[in-house]
């Protein structure tokens, strides 16, 4: 048999060059070529993002556009928080449900003058697409995959306003935590600056043309105190701060609720897809719920190692690592609902030894700017 050379069918963002002239190593992920990490390593990376600032290319992201008279009512119907109450200049997370009011998807919903757009992720992008547009037809409204003219960087860590402020004309200290402004940015103009991201620190997501990626990149890097940071500590960064990442914490076999999320699902706006089911749920409570769990001993709790609570198998290990700022072993999973308070235990089976885990309020870490 001929092997296949899998770099030729996988995307790249508009970056790649310079992640390889950096050195990244290069994974596939969700579909596109991505650096996991950098010469330096994931806890060096992890570390400066927690200390000084570090820069993630997250332009395999994807986004909608979605414009027309219903575009509120549209978004509303498909996911789950209430995209009415958004301000202009407003963000907020949200999930995308199915029937059975399980996860499609979480994303990002951005609240414009005359649109709003939703950000979704890589590995979904696709199947999401198909499972809003089934609605489109009820309301009057255009819904575009903008997603390939779309170049995205995030600027995570305290010291990204400082590092920012003199390369825009956009006033970052009036954006608050889950707002927006769109302005220029190193003479790039039309770039979305919001204060979003997936680290736990302060720090700001960039959209922009990627016709001008090197020229933000170089601009964003030239201060020398910028890290170049990759998939690697993006994961351990997100999962110290007890953040959701699809296909580990969510997906389609749990709902919003078992998964701590109930607070982006309002049952007051209104039909959305899966409120119903959620409403059952809610009044017949709950069998399971995540949590988080942490290892006193050295071991490493992988995605996908089993769990068991009194001696009885509970699924298994959602998203887990060894916490660089934390320094214990820190991980998720879905255990019973009456189970679920702080201080129980439950076991993790590593390489065929078990392992006692105390399960511990969410974040994991306590750090983070929260605005």
């Amino acid at each position: 048999m001929s092997s296949i050379d899998s770099s030729t069918t996988l995307k790249r963002t508009p970056f790649h060059d310079i992640h390889v002239a950096l050195g990244a190593k290069m994974v596939p992920f969700a579909g596109f070529e991505m650096p996991v990490q950098y010469p330096t390593g994931i806890t060096v990376e992890h570390n400066a993002v927690r200390q000084k600032c570090g820069l993630f290319d997250v332009s395999h992201m994807g986004e909608f556009r979605v414009t027309g008279p219903q575009a509120v009512e549209f978004v509303n119907a498909v996911t789950t928080n209430d995209v009415a109450a958004l301000e202009i200049g407003q963000v907020h997370y949200s999930g995308i449900l199915n029937d059975r009011g399980t996860f499609e998807d979480d994303c990002l919903v951005y609240r414009f003058a005359d649109h709003l757009m939703m950000v979704v992720n890589a590995s979904n992008k696709d199947k999401d697409f198909a499972h809003i547009s089934k609605q489109v037809s009820r309301f009057d409204v255009k819904l575009e995959d903008i997603s390939d003219d779309v170049a995205l960087l995030a600027l995570q860590g305290p010291e990204a306003q400082k590092l920012l402020q003199p390369l825009t004309d956009v006033d970052l200290e009036s954006i608050g935590y889950y707002h927006f402004s769109v302005g220029t940015v190193v003479g790039v103009k039309n770039v979305i600056v919001s204060r979003t991201g997936y680290t736990g620190e302060d720090g700001f997501e960039l959209y922009f043309d990627p016709a001008h990626a090197k020229a933000v990149w170089d601009a964003l890097m030239k201060s020398g105190r910028v890290t170049p940071t990759g998939l690697g500590c993006r994961d351990s960064l997100r999962l110290e701060m007890g953040m959701a990442l699809y296909g580990n914490d969510i997906d389609d076999t749990v709902t919003p609720l078992e998964a701590n999320l109930g607070w982006i699902v309002k049952m007051k706006k209104g039909e959305f897809t899966g409120r119903s089911v959620l409403e059952k749920q809610k009044a017949e409570g709950l069998t399971k719920k995540l949590v988080g769990f942490t290892i006193a001993d050295r071991a490493f709790p992988r995605h996908g190692y089993p769990v068991f609570v009194n001696g009885k198998p509970s699924g298994e290990v959602r998203s887990g690592t060894m916490s660089p700022s934390c320094n214990v072993a820190i991980g998720t999973a879905y255990v019973p609902a009456d189970h679920a308070k702080p201080g129980n235990t439950l076991e993790v089976e590593i390489r065929g030894k078990r392992f006692a885990g105390t399960i511990v309020k969410l974040p994991f870490y306590e750090h983070g700017t929260h605005r």
